[in-house]
């Protein structure tokens, strides 16, 4: 065991990620409800993906546990749940975490 699997092995479970996150930079469509109940679609930028979700950079103002939409340049039409919304402290972009409904993932058809 090397020294990286070692200190993985050594994080709480709620940290450790399920699923392995890479790094990507494609635009999509966002659609969903506003905290206000307003109907939205707008573009977001992925900056990263795993088999069951996403991290997108949006202005859209959600909430965790709404319900979105995710339409890629690709492959099909995906719902998502966002499960977590902030702002980064290095670009000052507000990114979202969202959780593929369809646990099959961004390819399964």
């Amino acid at each position: 065991m090397n020294k990286e699997e070692n200190q993985e092995s050594l994080e709480p479970d709620s940290l450790t990620p399920r699923n392995r996150r890479v790094p990507v930079d494609f635009s999509l469509i966002l659609e969903g409800h506003t905290s206000a109940g307003e109907q939205f679609s707008v573009r977001a930028d992925a900056v990263r993906v795993s088999r069951s979700g996403a991290t997108l950079i949006t202005d859209a103002a959600v909430e965790p546990g709404s319900t979105v939409v995710l339409k890629p340049p690709f492959g099909r039409v995906l719902e998502a749940e966002v499960n977590g919304v902030w702002v980064d402290e290095a670009d000052h972009q507000q990114r979202i975490g969202v959780k593929l409904v369809n646990q099959s993932g961004w390819f399964a058809e």
